[in-house]
């Protein structure tokens, strides 16, 4: 299953690993490189220090390449660019803002700039400013989503555009991955899924709530705010939505009660105060595995189908 990316990016399999804040640390993204994939480090909200230990931390588990993913509103944003470019990652992608500022000192580092894109004008805008390739993320996503679904974003990105095109948002099988391709895509990324990965390290009890999700489990808050995020439905996101309507409640309050909500969940298991994030895929997620296993499984079962094996066919 060799793409167009895969020769870009020298890796074995189409698939990068979600960017995924208090989730995606250096066990998980050198598990993902180890298994074919592009393994992910999520920068975060935090420091300079943090992510270059833990750049070197991958280094010394993994052998081929992996990435790191910066959440452009961080306050830590301009020293955290600087890492990506002092240490060389093989790639940087980027969300939640736009990275143009900093392309240029990437790109002069030899780092390949893969920005996450919510619509095709950014998606035109990246392109123009050196981005190597675009991950279109649909609104199926967890964590911060878009308003367009991946079904509609991708091909018309993949019309946009003369970079490859990823897509992302939704997708936890080989059926999403086959139909990804058949949009136009020649990659996917992951994030849901590799939340029940073995090398993953978050609490149990958030990957014992992504294996029992239903499809109708997760929902969406803080549109209000600027930047909706998906997450499952507990008591916290039950409560988020509840004061993202009341009216005498300030954005500053709103915000300040969602804040560590996400690493509650993710470091301390309490799944029902804090933010439990994944996509609407999570009701595919059925079992924990070794993340090489994941992707050997995903792309056997992608190739499968677009060979001729699909219901349609025979």
């Amino acid at each position: 299953m060799r793409t167009a990316l895969c020769e870009l990016l020298d890796i074995e399999q189409p698939i990068f690993q979600g960017g995924m804040a208090w989730v995606a640390d250096a066990s998980l993204a050198s598990a993902v490189s180890n298994g074919g994939g592009l393994g992910i480090i999520a920068a975060m909200n935090a420091n300079a220090e943090w992510l270059r230990n833990e750049i070197r931390r991958a280094r010394a588990l993994t052998q081929k390449p992996f990435g790191v993913n910066i959440m452009l509103m961080s306050p830590f944003a301009d020293d955290v660019a600087s890492v990506v470019a002092d240490e060389r990652v093989a790639v940087v992608t980027t969300g939640a803002g736009m990275p143009t500022k900093y392309m240029r000192a990437w790109l002069d580092a030899g780092v390949r700039v893969v920005p996450v894109v919510p619509s095709v004008a950014i998606a035109r805008l990246v392109a123009r400013s050196g981005a190597c390739a675009v991950i279109a993320e649909g609104c199926e996503s967890g964590g911060h989503v878009g308003e367009l679904t991946t079904m509609t974003l991708v091909p018309q990105v993949c019309d946009a555009v003369d970079i490859p095109v990823i897509a992302a948002g939704g997708i936890a099988d080989g059926r999403g991955v086959a139909a990804a391709f058949m949009l136009g895509a020649v990659g996917v990324q992951v994030g849901t899924r590799f939340l029940v990965a073995r090398e993953c390290t978050i609490h149990q009890n958030y990957k014992d709530m992504i294996l029992a999700a239903k499809d109708i489990d997760t929902a969406t808050a803080g549109k209000r705010l600027g930047h909706p995020v998906r997450a499952m439905r507990n008591a916290f996101m039950r409560e988020f939505v509840r004061r993202e309507y009341d009216a005498s409640i300030s954005n500053e309050e709103l915000e300040a009660y969602g804040a560590g909500a996400l690493r509650l969940a993710a470091r301390e298991g309490d799944v029902k105060n804090g933010s439990v994030m994944a996509g609407q895929s999570s009701g595919l997620v059925k079992k924990e595995q070794p993340a090489a296993e994941i992707i050997r499984e995903m792309m056997a079962e992608a190739e499968a189908l677009l060979k001729g094996g699909g219901p349609l066919c025979g």
